[in-house]
């Protein structure tokens, strides 16, 4: 029989900024997992895994201080989840985790088209959970000494915050513009001919030096209003974001909420013009059509597990600021039917239709198709989850992400019928700002000899052959490297302290004429 752990609870002082300190706490936890995850002016942080889910495609896995498990599943991951969670051997825990986009392939046929070790849901119950609010936090911990740091970081006099000094990086929004404004030409055409109503196509924006993950976060915070905001590092991908709304919130009183936003315009700092802009928004039949035909399919979702007659529309229509962007917003409510849980009114809501389209299956196959590459945690969600069965997550958007010495930003645009490319385009560019304008430069690093040598190991590596295969005098293009490889090298590099334009890189794409671009910056 295993043991059940308990946590520990104390109360201890926060010096100075509350969200800071919170920053300082993860930053302390060093390789280990880490979630800060910030709702209603209580940033919670969770710190190491005693127990880990991970969900793959067809099976479920649990590790913890009682061993592993492991259950097989089909069509939906929830039965094996449910039962897998009720053994945690932790009293009053809860879970911090991610759930990737490609989860809405459970129970199709695109499931089998994806690598047998991709992570569709990740959950960790820590070791540490501190809650900050105001000049207070509440430190649960099963072991005082793991917790140590983390209490000296929330208390820490005068400690710098991170990446103040440090230069912004400037993010080139146009990049792969037109090939978007093709995308969304075909998917226009596809919803006219097709039983398509909608969808949500996404464009990923290279960032190719490194960056301050931590400051990202702080700066961007402090500049956006989100309705949840986040900073992780979990199962090798770190990411940052500004949740502008939640896939869904339930209650240890089964009453679930979800708050779809769609329809979006700039917000730009300007009163008169922003009025306009709002006005113009509450006015724009594409628009109007677009949010209201995604409250419909979200008031649809509920239904399926609420009792009926409970769900309601509240703020039907009404506009919300979000950082660069103001959107037109709707809240739903329902009360969870007899024999329904969190786990059903999320596999009700996921994705959120506002990160997929109308209908979902048809929608997932237009994003298969014009999207250049798997979207992972970006339109999936980050999420809590108590043992008394109330959950949290919130839809990711508006973040930027790192993995593998590559960073990157993301958004995309809702597509329907009346859609004009050029419009679609303008909105990505509206919504990534929210971003792009707080992204803190890592310190720079030292000037180790970059040359030939290491970037044919970095080529060979990205291409997963044999460096003495690749030919530095051929076009790395004819010998296999597609554009995120291409992006994956020069963000490596760019921790050399040199800086890479894609396009540049493209115009010429042998391995002898970038070292020679790496030269000459060098020299310089």
């Amino acid at each position: 029989m295993s043991t059940t752990h308990r946590y520990r609870t104390s109360t201890v002082p926060v010096t100075g900024d509350p969200l800071a300190a919170a920053v300082r706490v993860t930053e302390r936890a060093g390789e280990e997992p880490s979630v800060l995850y910030e709702r209603r002016e209580t940033a919670s942080v969770a710190l190491g895994a005693l127990v880990e889910v991970t969900v793959t495609p067809g099976a479920v896995h649990r590790t913890g201080p009682d061993g592993e498990h492991t259950l097989p599943w089909r069509d939906d991951p929830a039965p094996a989840l449910r039962e897998l969670l009720a053994g945690v051997p932790v009293e009053g825990w809860r879970a911090y985790g991610t759930a990737a986009f490609e989860l809405a392939h459970a129970g199709t046929p695109a499931l089998a088209e994806l690598p047998p070790d991709t992570v569709l849901l990740h959950l960790v119950v820590p070791r540490t959970e501190i809650h900050v609010h105001g000049d207070t936090a509440t430190v649960r911990t099963l072991d005082p000494a793991h917790a140590a740091p983390a209490v000296e970081a929330l208390a820490a006099p005068d400690a710098p915050e991170p990446g103040r000094a440090a230069p912004l990086v400037e993010v080139d929004l146009e990049d792969e513009g037109e090939l978007y404004r093709k995308a969304v030409h075909s998917a226009v055409r596809d919803i006219r001919d097709s039983a398509l109503r909608k969808v949500i196509l996404s464009r990923v924006v290279p960032i190719p030096e490194p960056v301050d993950l931590a400051a990202t976060y702080l700066r961007g915070r402090r500049r956006n209003t989100p309705a949840r905001s986040f900073l992780l590092h979990l199962g090798g991908l770190r990411a940052a974001g500004f949740s502008p709304e939640i896939v869904l919130a339930v209650d240890a009183e089964r009453r679930v909420r979800t708050q779809p936003l769609a329809g979006t315009r700039a917000l730009t700092g300007t009163d008169e013009e922003d009025a306009r802009l709002r006005g113009e928004l509450l006015d724009d039949p594409k628009e109007v059509y677009e949010h209201a035909v995604t409250v419909r399919t979200s008031f649809d979702e509920l239904e399926a597990v609420c009792d009926p007659g409970t769900v309601r529309v509240s703020e039907y229509l009404t506009v919300k600021s979000r950082g660069t962007a103001q959107h037109l917003a709707s809240d739903l409510y329902g009360h969870l039917a007899p024999g329904r849980d969190a786990w059903d009114a999320l596999r009700a809501l996921f994705p959120a239709v506002t990160v997929a389209g109308i209908p979902k299956p048809a929608a997932y196959e237009a994003i298969r198709r014009y999207e250049t590459e798997p979207r992972g945690l970006y339109g999936g969600a980050v999420l809590t989850l108590d043992q008394d069965g109330s959950a949290d997550a919130a839809l990711v958007l508006r973040s930027v992400y790192q993995r593998g010495g590559r960073t990157w930003l993301r958004a995309g645009a809702g597509i329907v019928g009346q859609s004009v490319p050029e419009r679609e385009f303008t909105e990505t560019c509206e919504k990534l700002r929210s971003v792009s304008r707080s992204v803190v430069a890592a310190v720079a690093a030292e000037q180790t000899a970059l040359g030939l040598p290491v970037m044919l190991r970095d080529v060979a590596e990205v291409l997963r052959r044999p460096e003495a295969e690749i030919d530095p005098a051929r076009s790395l293009i004819a010998q296999g490297l597609d554009s995120v490889g291409l992006m994956t090298v020069v963000s490596k590099w760019s921790a050399y302290g040199v800086r890479l334009k894609l396009a540049d890189l493209a115009r010429d794409p042998r391995l002898d004429a970038w070292a020679e671009r790496v030269r000459e910056q060098q020299a310089g």
